[in-house]
């Protein structure tokens, strides 16, 4: 390493700042958020520091540089524009013994500032070394993408009960009970900012070593990995065990973690793979082996997914739980083919409906095939034709559009448009299959080239 990363302690240290520009005023910024007491030498200085310097937050002597500035000095840091004097700072730094950086010059510096990122007290450095600043606030830009902005949240949360668990539990059980709290489902609250039963939770985890299990509902999105939600991302990379359904993309399965049981629940249509008492009969014997299990599912778990009948399973058996959102199967759809859902002109609301129930006490196809109305169809393919002809019985028009979307926002997707007259037709002779949605509505339309005839007047007559 070119560089050995430290965190140095500044509260109420003397930080001296050469230069009154831009560049010092970043500087001074990140050393008053570290308690710095901050001594500023410059002739001139920029209207922000100038206002730094009346309130007294900073003490500035309107000067050139003189060594015996740096008298008690914990860091110094040149930021002029001028080489020479960078250069006279750092010599004076280096014989005191002050550590010193010089702006944009590694060979001056005794020390590099980092590109940070603040989760306090979680602080994550990002350096390259003094070789490529842009390159580090990149890499900083990614980590910051990642991590929870509640992080500092949880730290504190752990910090303030180390002395309890620390009495509790003997050296060898503490590292394991911790990476249960910080990664389970206490930690997810906490992240989440849910206060409601988190000490009720610690308190369990803490009165048993060997505590139980646990499970995530997680919603998988429509296929397409990188519309996981980070906090899917971060449960199923600590997951001991997932259970996942057919509607999860292999590309999905790939980011959990390396080591964890993959454990296949999935049910085809017409002939279900496994029932789903089975599955809720896997999900509590994995959870009561004291297993954290993922049970991933296509979408979101709420939307047609079964994730309630699951909680009221874990809920009777007393087995902790986290529910994850997921892009649901309907919004993905709409996203791929360029499909808004709802339309200030065209739908003003939004029915999910499934296409497999089509008893006429279920569902209301009178409000289902209203103009200015959306719905969209889960597993309905094998059921279209029935679809259609409901539409049409309850006074939905022949040339309603409507559009099948198969796979979507995965490399493979499809997309077939018509209207209710050609829809069914239009799906068999490109042999679409499941996972496919069928959206009907005015706004199926709309990704078309030619816009539908009532869109275009409806723009037409909007009042200026």
């Amino acid at each position: 390493m070119d560089y050995l990363p430290i965190f140095i302690q500044l509260q109420d240290e003397l930080a001296v700042v050469v230069g009154g520009g831009r560049v010092a005023a970043r500087k001074i910024e990140l050393l008053r958020k570290a308690g710095a007491r901050v001594r500023l030498i410059a002739p001139e200085l920029i209207d922000e520091l100038r206002e730094l310097s009346l309130q007294g937050s900073i003490e500035h002597f309107q000067s050139l540089f003189a060594p015996a500035y740096l008298d008690g000095a914990a860091v110094a840091i040149a930021a002029t524009q001028l080489k020479e004097v960078n250069a006279e700072v750092s010599r004076a730094a280096r014989l005191r013994g002050v550590p010193v950086n010089v702006v944009d010059d590694p060979q001056l510096s005794t020390f590099i500032l980092p590109a940070i990122i603040d989760r306090s007290p979680v602080i994550v450095a990002v350096g390259s070394g003094g070789q490529s600043p842009v390159l580090a606030r990149r890499v900083r830009e990614q980590l910051e993408a990642l991590l929870p902005a509640r992080l500092g949240a949880l730290a504190r949360f752990v910090g303030d009960r180390r002395r309890e668990v620390k009495e509790a539990l003997p050296l060898q059980q503490r590292r394991p009970f911790w990476e249960r709290i910080i990664g389970g489902i206490v930690g997810s609250r906490v992240l989440a900012g849910e206060e409601a039963g988190v000490e009720e939770a610690f308190a369990k985890e803490l009165k048993s070593a060997d505590a139980g299990g646990e499970v995530y509902l997680i919603g998988a999105g429509p296929g397409d990995p990188d519309l996981l939600t980070l906090r899917a991302l971060q449960l199923l990379q600590q997951a001991d065990v997932v259970l996942y359904d057919r509607l999860v993309s292999d590309a999905v399965l790939e980011r959990a973690r390396r080591d964890a049981e993959r454990v296949y629940v999935g049910k085809e249509p017409g002939s279900h793979h496994l029932t789903q008492e089975r599955i809720h009969e896997l999900m509590v014997h994995y959870a009561r082996k004291g297993l954290r299990v993922a049970r991933l599912k296509g979408g979101d778990p709420f939307i047609f997914g079964r994730g309630g009948e699951e909680i009221e399973v874990l809920q009777a058996h007393g087995i902790p739980f986290v529910v994850v959102p997921g892009i649901t199967a309907a919004l993905g759809a709409a996203a791929a083919a360029n499909i808004p859902l709802t339309h200030r002109h065209l739908a003003q609301s939004v029915t999910f409906a499934a296409g497999h129930v089509l008893d006429d006490a279920t569902l209301d196809w009178r409000f289902l095939a209203q103009p200015n109305h959306t719905v969209v169809f889960y597993m309905g393919l094998a059921q279209l034709s029935q679809i259609v002809e409901r539409l049409r019985s309850a006074g939905a028009p022949a040339d309603h559009p409507a559009a099948i979307v198969e796979r979507a926002s995965l490399a493979e997707q499809r997309i077939v448009r018509g209207t209710l007259r050609t829809i069914a037709d239009s799906t068999r002779s490109a042999e679409l299959s499941a996972p496919a949605l069928l959206i009907v509505g005015k706004v199926a339309a709309l990704a078309r080239a030619d816009l539908d005839a009532v869109a275009l007047a409806a723009y037409e007559t909007e009042p200026a």
